[in-house]
């Protein structure tokens, strides 16, 4: 007989175990934040029409190499991709435009009147260099417009960020360009080989490798040196074609109309393959220059449901990430509106006391009242102490002596005056002090 293992004992019995690296606890205190950025993004996108989408984490590593391009960072680099037990290849989602163009496919949404109009919030995951305000899982939101290819609809798309970064307390210019199409395109492409061809050598080593497949992709590089030596890029917009140059003026005519801040910047190329024409980025208005300062971007996407098996499809959307975004917030000194005051606080004393506050409680929510409450508190006075901290301006005070007698006290908390009023009548008291008669 096979004599199983013994597994020893962990010596890291008791061992205090922390967040993995590039993670983040979202604690009750930055609650608030949270919440008032995803209800902004529910808000936002009921006021244009979009509705929202969840796509699964989990993704065919195909999906994102086809979409995304093998030759990004983010697929070459950052992706977590691994066999699951059925031997398929899978990643976790590194972003959400390519589910939603999967989804968009699969579930035949060409039938439905175009453009579909929706949006995702969610969790992403990407092995990066973890740093102030990015993660490694990390939230983003996305809002996506598919099957039309109107240039007011690049601009809508801008407008939706602009006033999401707006409601949040912070301030955005857009740094807008137009990367072209498969016409024009190749001819830029030509002119940056051209350009960065004399000066290969103090490239960095990625770049030396995308002057080759995608010189494109330099001009999205993030490090100082090679960001040096774009001081005297020819310009995209001066190399695109008839087409994409009246798309791009009508875009910019309309943020025009709609007087939304923008700068001419040939470098937002963004880092995904997926995108023609029209690209942005969201900057903080007061920073300088420097592709750091992005808070979110996007741009239009006409081949990407294409290249995934669908008919010819034009689209434009953008994603933002939530924990930059929140970060930025703090900066700006934004305070999310507080929770609401509760209405009254229910403290009790002994056993049976306790039981019959149950109840109460519940009955008191039914009711349409806020209620808080310290059950787990014995004394009267923790408990009144915890009413004062959250501001209430009524307390409920229940006690074996007024179970027995059919009553209940009720505090006034500013000025610690107690009165005692009959327990079937709480209700009806409670809304005539209050004002809220239900």
């Amino acid at each position: 007989m096979i004599k199983k293992k013994q597994i020893p004992i962990s010596k890291s019995i008791g061992k205090k175990y922390q967040l993995v690296k590039g993670m983040k606890d979202i604690l009750p205190e930055e609650q608030p934040f949270w919440s008032w950025v995803k209800n902004t993004i529910e808000k936002v996108a009921e006021e244009y029409g979009y509705q929202k989408i969840d796509t699964p984490i989990l993704e065919n590593t195909n999906l994102f190499i086809r979409s995304v391009g093998e030759d990004t960072d983010i697929v070459s680099k950052e992706m977590y991709s691994f066999i699951d037990k059925g031997g398929e290849n899978l990643t976790l989602r590194p972003e959400g435009t390519a589910g939603v163009a999967r989804a968009y496919n699969e579930h035949g949404m060409v039938n439905l009147p175009q453009p579909v109009k929706l949006f995702y919030y969610g969790q992403m995951f990407r092995y990066d260099k973890p740093q102030a305000g990015r993660f490694r899982q990390f939230y983003q939101f996305g809002f996506e417009s598919l099957g039309e290819a109107e240039s007011i609809l690049d601009a809508q798309q801008i407008l939706i960020g602009y006033k999401i970064f707006q409601r949040c307390g912070i301030n955005t210019s857009i740094q807008i360009n137009s990367i072209g199409c498969e016409e024009c395109r190749p001819i830029y492409q030509n002119l940056l080989t051209d350009y960065f061809k004399n000066i290969k050598n103090q490239l960095c080593e990625d770049c030396k490798k995308r002057l080759t497949k995608n010189p494109l992709k330099i001009l999205d590089c993030k490090e100082k040196k090679c960001q040096e030596l774009m001081t005297n890029l020819p310009q995209t917009v001066d190399n695109l074609c008839d087409n994409c140059h009246s798309h791009f003026v009508k875009v910019l005519e309309y943020l025009d109309e709609l007087e939304v801040p923008y700068i001419l910047n040939s470098r937002i190329v963004r880092g995904l393959n997926y995108y023609t024409r029209t690209t942005f980025e969201f900057w903080e208005s007061e920073e300088e220059e420097g592709r750091q300062n992005a808070l979110g971007g996007g741009g239009r996407y006409d081949k990407l449901i294409e290249l995934l098996g669908g008919r010819p499809t034009p689209a434009v959307g953008f994603a933002v990430g939530i924990e930059r975004l929140i970060t930025k917030m703090h900066d700006s000194d934004f305070t999310p509106p507080k929770s609401p005051i509760p209405d009254v606080f229910l403290a009790q004393l002994g056993n049976e006391a306790r039981k019959k506050s149950l109840k109460l409680f519940e009955e008191l929510k039914k009711a349409g009242f806020k209620v808080a409450e310290s059950f787990a508190k014995n004394g009267i006075k923790p408990q009144l102490d915890f009413a004062n901290r959250l501001g209430v301006k009524y307390s409920l005070i229940l006690g074996q002596k007024e179970i027995l007698d059919g009553t209940i006290l009720i505090r006034d908390m500013d000025g610690g005056i107690q009165e005692i009023i009959n327990y079937e009548k709480i209700i009806p008291e409670l809304e005539k002090r209050l004002g809220k008669k239900q």
